[in-house]
């Protein structure tokens, strides 16, 4: 699977704590994160990532993207919700977006527990089905 990883600044040793943890189920699947946070992981796990941009400069844009073209299968967004983001538009366009495409968001460290350990059992294998389907509107 495609899994994103994003944390705001303050986040950020929440994820290396989260990524060092379950480095043994992340190592099976295909890593994508914003520009910090995704030098972070490598740095304090040795696990392979593909980094985009920092959040603030459209690495945000840039999987909501991949999460539109149905790309994108799972997302862990730690979010700091204390803390003004100067690009909340942003931040609210990729959970808009995996509302859109039922793409798994966890915005915390608690949640996230829980997707990681649905992906390590397979119970997120149901993505495959959706990957590459339409969203349905309110007009069908």
């Amino acid at each position: 699977m495609n899994i994103a990883l994003i944390a705001h600044d303050k986040k950020k040793d929440d994820m290396i704590r989260f990524t060092t943890a379950y480095q043994y189920i992340l190592q099976e699947h295909t890593l994508f994160a914003t520009g910090t946070t995704g030098q972070k992981i490598m740095d304090a796990t040795g696990l392979s990532v593909h980094r985009f941009q920092s959040g603030p400069f459209g690495g945000d844009q840039e999987i909501g993207a991949m999460i539109a073209n149905n790309k994108m299968d799972m997302v862990f967004f730690f979010r700091d919700p204390l803390t003004a983001q100067p690009h909340e538009p942003d931040v609210t366009a990729l959970i808009r977006l995996c509302d859109v495409y039922a793409v798994p968001l966890a915005t915390n460290m608690g949640t996230g527990e829980v997707l990681v350990r649905g992906l390590e059992r397979n119970d997120l294998s149901w993505r495959n089905i959706v990957r590459g389907q339409a969203p349905i509107t309110e007009s069908e």
